[in-house]
């Protein structure tokens, strides 16, 4: 396993290489740059730049140079300084813009998996073994409602709830008195206040779409005959079904941690809009509407990271779960 390990490290380094080579390619493919977006949002706005100060910010951010130049001096100045470069929308270093929201976008992500993760395997369990009774039926139609009604729709609906009956206001992550204030019990509290919408809202599809899944892989399980075998041997129901069919069906769970959090990153994006969250969906999302080249690049080379780092975890965590599964051979 350690070779294995070693290896999958070893092989992750030029696969980020070639992540950070396609994604500076794909952000130049667009017609014109960000002076080119720069200019005609003045223009909208009845403003206007001179030719010849385009010229100079053009040289200033290196644009006048040849791709692979521009390339080399980004990806150069992460691997040898951690320089991720300066933001051309913001005039400010990209590692400050989003290492910040990135620890926010982190923390809610993990938590609404782990609640996704601890709520959807029993509900799934307990729909499997339950087929087709009245409880199986609501949470089957509960699952349909999670997955046709967007996580954003959601958070409007609940946000307007509460500010119509209860005169909560829910956006953000604190109230406008605990923004900038230095950390208290009471902002913790605001915090807690203001915390469990994002994370219902994050976790209604995560939890519906998982529990499905769990109750179909069981379902493909509990009529096969080791499981059959197992329970003419004597053992007790639930010792049965915990033991053998659940951590067979868990397999599919396991191997897609790898993509659920940069998943849930990205569709992160419309709710963290409606809510106000200082999460990198947004920034992300400027980003690339303003060709902020920089700024965009980070973003797909982290997302990237984390794909690679994650997969690497459930393919280790796949085999501690299936002992038919082993890399070493």
């Amino acid at each position: 396993m350690l070779t294995y390990i070693i290896r999958r490290v070893l092989l992750a380094i030029p696969t980020l290489f070639a992540i950070s080579i396609l994604a500076f390619v794909i952000m130049q493919l667009p017609p014109g740059d960000f002076l080119t977006s720069y200019a005609a949002l003045l223009a909208q706005q009845g403003e206007g730049i001179a030719a010849e100060q385009l010229e100079r910010l053009r040289e200033a951010y290196g644009l006048d140079q040849p791709l692979y130049v521009q390339y080399w001096k980004w990806i150069s100045g992460i691997i040898l300084r951690g320089d991720f470069g300066v933001s051309m929308e913001w005039k400010l270093p990209v590692a400050d813009l989003i290492w910040h929201r990135l620890g926010w976008t982190m923390f809610l992500a993990a938590t609404t998996i782990l609640i996704g993760y601890i709520l959807a395997i029993p509900i799934g369990v307990y729909s499997a073994t339950h087929q087709y009774s009245w409880l199986d039926n609501l949470i089957n139609a509960w699952g349909f409602l999670g997955l046709g009604i967007p996580n954003f729709t959601m958070a409007l609906a609940v946000m307007w709830f509460a500010y119509a009956y209860f005169g909560w206001d829910l956006s953000g992550l604190f109230s406008d008195e605990f923004r900038n204030a230095p950390w208290t019990p009471e902002k913790v509290a605001d915090l807690l206040f203001h915390l469990w919408l994002p994370i219902l809202t994050l976790a209604w599809d995560e939890v519906a779409v998982l529990q499905r899944t769990m109750r179909a892989n069981l379902l493909d399980e509990i009529h096969k005959p080791y499981v059959t075998s197992a329970r003419a041997g004597g053992l007790s129901e639930s010792t049965l079904i915990w033991e053998y069919p659940v951590r067979v069906a868990l397999n599919p769970f396991v191997s897609a941690v790898g993509f659920a959090l940069p998943q849930l990153i990205s569709s992160a994006t419309l709710v963290s809009i409606v809510l106000s969250l200082p999460m990198t969906g947004p920034l992300f999302l400027t980003a690339l509407q303003s060709q902020d080249m920089y700024l965009a690049g980070a973003f797909v080379l982290l997302i990237g990271s984390l794909t690679i780092v994650g997969i690497l975890i459930s393919d280790i965590l796949l085999a501690w779960l299936d002992p038919r599964i082993r890399y070493s051979r």
